[in-house]
């Protein structure tokens, strides 16, 4: 061999290893200098995960602190298809447990993706059993995310108030939309690591943020007084199957709404299954013709500008009133009717006589005095304003139809908050639904007191415009149906034709109301009651006979409820004769 040859052979060996490890090294001095940030970020991505910590959103109140709204913890249950070692035992073990679809879960299992969410909201309980399942076979790749599930304690009632909340936690409608911002709070967030079977490693748990939990919403609702106008609303829903049925409830003094029910209703915990007509909060976004209800306006009015006086007579043209070219009828034939009659006796004439006597534009000025044709500003979304057109839109005719309530629509909370403030005085007061905001400790963050907006009438016109309303609730008026034992009553009937969509009225079709306050001397509730096209005996549509009864039955049980000093009062409920009944149609 020659040893010349060899010394080469072994140089360039030793060359060879020495560039090659060289190589290495110089690739691995790249990777960790030069490399470094970007392949430490493909392994966090890999085995660090960022976790949303969901925040507790707010709670929902009654005025006395009972729960209207609140959050359940429950879990999301992910798959990290990437880590599963036997995924036909683990889509079996999951689907028993879940209640899902073995074959549907295999497909999933299938695509090798690293997040899956297999159900969400599942209850704490079924989680634990399906970890301890799942660890008994030494199965991974199935954890869970906590989460909360929103819960509705007393279900359908007081469903359009407060509304529900999407997938997202988010509010969708009544009180959970409006005031979301305050409800929903600040989710957090946790960084962890996972070793190779998906477990997490707590030792190397990054950082994390706490959420910020929502806020809770102390309503103004009594929750035991929309007891009594759930059920009492719910029977005559059952009783004359109308379209719709909406009753309000507020205390006069404070513009608060103590009760609000409307129907069709719908489970707030099952929203998904319920149609959008029956979500829909009628009370503050179906507008109606009020019919007589509204006559409380130009007799308001009128005894306000000093025109007249309660006992001023009016002649009512026995019951036929030509004007601009058609005829004004009354439902009975009244000659001469004092001021506070016609109140009493729902003439229809008398009203327009009294408009017309005051003129179009200081008319209209009363009309939005009452504060018809503008929101009332209740904390609730998708309130409307309803239609109340300016003088200069009217016809010849509006100025005998408006007063009777034709040719004007408004929505069931803006006549309960019109009658609401004849019952304060003729002082209205900005109408509320929400009371307080309180953070997670009780600390008060908003308050919402009780707001002046304006007076309407004097105290003296409310005072005789309220006497009127009173021989309403009486055999002389034309809602005897409304009174209640030991205690006067104020109020209006409502009686008026349904309005067709394509023009016009649709015949033998109405809108029936009532509204009025108790006791009328110290108004602690103003009440609407209103239904839509109720089916009942021919004849017997009438406010007085339909809307009156359920006034009466919500308020006997509200005075002994709100524990209210009786009067000692004898009470007739012996119903006029229906050719009587209060009906405004021309």
């Amino acid at each position: 061999m020659n040893p010349g040859r060899t010394k080469k052979r072994i140089f360039w060996v030793c060359l060879f290893v020495c560039l090659l490890f060289s190589g290495y090294s110089m690739r691995l001095v790249c990777l960790q200098i030069n490399s470094h940030e970007k392949y430490t970020a493909l392994a966090d991505k890999k085995n660090i995960t960022k976790t949303p910590i969901f925040a507790r959103r707010g709670r929902i109140l009654d005025s006395k602190g009972e729960v209207l709204a609140d959050d359940c913890p429950v879990g999301n249950v992910i798959a990290d298809c990437s880590i599963m070692t036997d995924i036909p035992a683990t889509a079996a073990i999951t689907a028993g447990v879940l209640e899902l679809s073995e074959t549907e879960l295999l497909e999933k299992f299938a695509t090798g993706r690293r997040y899956i969410i297999l159900k969400r909201q599942v209850p704490e309980i079924l989680i634990r059993d399906l970890k301890s399942q799942l660890a008994l076979q030494r199965l991974r790749g199935i954890y869970s995310e906590d989460s909360t599930i929103r819960v509705y304690p007393n279900g359908p009632e007081l469903s359009h108030v407060i509304g529900f909340t999407n997938r997202e936690h988010a509010g969708v409608e009544g009180i959970e939309r409006s005031m979301d911002g305050v409800l929903s709070g600040e989710n957090g967030y946790r960084y962890s690591e996972r070793d190779g079977t998906g477990r997490e490693i707590v030792l190397y748990r990054g950082s994390e943020k706490q959420p910020r939990n929502g806020a809770t919403v102390r309503l103004t609702i009594d929750l035991g007084l929309q007891h009594l106008v759930e059920q009492e609303l719910e029977a005559a829903f059952a009783q004359y199957q109308p379209r719709s049925a909406v009753a309000v409830v507020l205390d006069p003094r404070t513009g608060e709404v103590l009760a609000m029910s409307t129907r069709p209703n719908f489970d707030p915990n099952n929203a998904g299954d319920a149609d959008p007509e029956s979500r829909k909060n009628r009370a503050i976004a179906d507008m109606v013709e009020p019919g007589s209800t509204f006559k409380i306006v130009p007799v308001g009015a009128a005894l306000q500008e000093g025109n007249v006086k309660p006992e001023t007579i009016i002649y009512c043209e026995g019951g036929r009133f030509p004007w601009g070219g058609r005829i004004l009828n009354d439902h009975h034939p009244y000659g001469n009717l004092s001021v506070h009659d016609i109140i009493v006796k729902s003439s229809n004439i008398g009203v327009a006589k009294l408009a017309i006597q005051m003129g179009e534009q200081r008319f209209h000025e009363y009309i939005r005095r009452y504060g018809f044709g503008e929101k009332t500003g209740i904390e609730l979304p998708g309130e409307i304003s309803g239609m109340v057109n300016a003088p200069n839109k009217w016809s010849k005719l509006e100025i005998t139809r408006i007063p009777m309530g034709h040719s004007v629509c408004v929505t069931p909370i803006q006549l309960a908050r019109a009658f609401a403030a004849i019952a304060n005085d003729g002082v209205m007061m900005k109408t509320r639904i929400v009371r307080s905001v309180t953070d997670a400790n009780g600390g008060l963050l908003r308050d919402f007191p009780p707001v002046r907006m304006r007076e309407v009438i004097s105290k003296a016109a409310a005072n005789k415009l309220r006497d009127a309303m009173v021989e309403v609730v009486s055999p002389r008026g034309t809602a005897v149906r409304a009174s209640v034992e030991c205690f006067r009553v104020a109020g209006k009937t409502g009686t008026a034709q349904r309005v067709d969509p394509n023009g016009g009225y649709t015949p033998g079709k109405y809108v029936v109301s009532f509204a009025g306050f108790i006791p009328a001397n110290d108004p602690r509730m103003a009440v609407v009651i209103l239904l839509d096209d109720a089916r009942t005996a021919p004849g017997e549509n009438y406010g007085g006979l339909v809307a009156a009864p359920i006034f009466a039955r919500i308020a006997e049980k509200a005075v002994r409820y709100l524990d209210l000093t009786p009067e000692a009062i004898p009470v007739n409920k012996t119903p006029l004769p229906l050719a009587q009944a209060d009906i405004s149609r021309d």
